[in-house]
């Protein structure tokens, strides 16, 4: 059992695994910054801007359920190096999408690295959860979800600072007034400069995958491990006999919904407003700046002074209350000349909350599986599609009625979260006894 591991073992495969979420933020958060970008080069409105997000995790839905069966086939070490491999094929494709400025091709490469992330998250989540005691499973999300907050907030500066310069904020200003033949050419030279950066990122994850086959991380067994708890003793006979799993599966939803929400239109929010792309990239950072104090909170409180239900319940309570206060609250401030308004701040914050609701929910909907641990590791890692279909809801009414009023798509999934975290996931059978 992956629990009695010693501890320089444990401390190894916890370095290994906040590694790879540092490599799974810094190839998904990016995304915040391509959003604008793509909305630049193919002229595009906010609806298919946000296919972004679209193409990239709609790949939780269609691949979790085979990344389960591909991980119970082949161990989930290989598959693990598997999911790198695909992952850096999804790389791969942005060289010849560049090349020709296709956005359809932009999408694959973006759907295809979904899918390795998929397979990768389907095998990663188990390991933290099971790999320690189950009562500090949030202590052990909240360090692995530094690193991938960390890698959230350099990659759209990385990714600006290899793609962008200091010219360009002149240039999307003049597109409009362009000839078509110079504008195409401008933004095809734009496009272009994503082939050498993405081409070597997809070599590196090709080397991180072959690195973790051969590394020291053990390989777990969920099938012989804990065979035999609640499912044999309640006389469960398939995974969705278990409504906490199934209910956490559309907190999961709704919740990585809310965070990609929050991180990924509040460039676009502050472009709104009157500042660039080089003024706004600031912050998507600072959003995930707020999520990183939040892992910190997590680590140092829980569950030392705080359990992490307690702790699952105060964060869906306080991103509802922020939900509201982005609609709600009126006021302006300055910032780099520009007037914002006060409400983007309110957007930032709910990185604040957002950090410990994930690591919150996934040992409540996991526990007491026994042989459906993979299983149910796969349908909770269907529920990041939320990032796929929760940012295009927002888009359509960012262009309907506004982007500020379109937050209002917050409050129903805070709303869902605060009754997961208070009553839903004590829910052990579909029926009353």
């Amino acid at each position: 059992m992956t629990n009695n591991l010693s501890r320089r073992h444990f401390i190894i495969s916890m370095v290994i695994l906040a590694f790879m979420y540092f490599v799974f933020g810094f190839v998904s958060w990016v995304n915040s910054i391509l959003i604008p970008y793509f909305k630049i080069v193919c002229e595009l409105n906010e609806f298919l801007a946000y296919f972004v997000d679209f193409a990239f995790y709609i790949a939780y839905l269609v691949m979790s359920i085979p990344a389960g069966f591909l991980l119970k086939k082949i161990g989930f070490k290989r598959g693990i190096m598997t999911g790198f491999f695909i992952l850096a094929t999804g790389a791969f494709i942005f060289v010849p999408a560049a090349m020709t400025r296709t956005y359809m091709a932009f999408l694959t490469g973006l759907f295809t690295m979904g899918t390795g992330l998929a397979i990768l998250q389907t095998a990663a989540n188990p390991y933290v959860t099971i790999i320690g005691p189950i009562d500090r499973a949030v202590q052990r999300m909240s360090i692995v979800g530094v690193f991938n907050k960390f890698a959230g907030i350099i990659s759209p500066l990385i990714f600006a600072a290899l793609i962008l310069k200091a010219s360009d904020a002149d240039l999307f200003n003049a597109l409009p007034t362009m000839s078509e033949m110079a504008k195409n050419a401008a933004l095809d030279e734009l496009t272009r400069r994503m082939m050498i950066p993405y081409a070597c990122l997809g070599v590196l994850l090709f080397g991180f995958g072959l690195f973790i086959r051969y590394s020291v991380l053990p390989e777990i067994n969920t099938e012989d491990e804990n065979k035999e708890p609640a499912a044999s003793r309640d006389g469960k006979t398939n995974v969705l006999q278990f409504p906490y799993l199934v209910l956490g599966f559309v907190a999961i939803f709704t919740h990585v919904g809310t965070q990609v929400i929050a991180i990924t239109t509040i460039i676009r929010y502050a472009q709104s407003m009157g500042l660039n792309l080089l003024e706004a990239k600031v912050f998507a950072p600072v959003t995930l700046s707020a999520t990183m104090i939040g892992y910190f909170i997590g680590m140092i409180c829980v569950p030392k002074y705080l359990s992490q239900t307690g702790a699952l319940r105060i964060c869906t309570i306080t991103g509802l209350i922020l939900s509201a206060c982005i609609l709600l609250v009126p006021g302006q401030m300055t910032f780099m000349g520009h007037e914002l308004s006060i409400s983007i701040w309110f957007v930032a914050l709910l990185g604040l909350p957002n950090a410990l609701i994930y690591a919150g929910i996934w040992p409540l909907a996991i526990r007491d599986l026994g042989r459906f641990t993979k299983i149910g590791s796969s349908i909770l890692v269907m529920g990041l599609c939320g990032n796929a279909i929760l940012p295009l809801i927002y888009g359509h009414f960012a262009d309907t009625i506004g982007m500020r009023a379109a937050y209002w798509v917050l409050l129903p999934c805070f709303v869902y979260l605060v009754f997961y975290a208070v009553y839903g996931h004590k829910i052990s059978s579909w029926t009353k006894k």
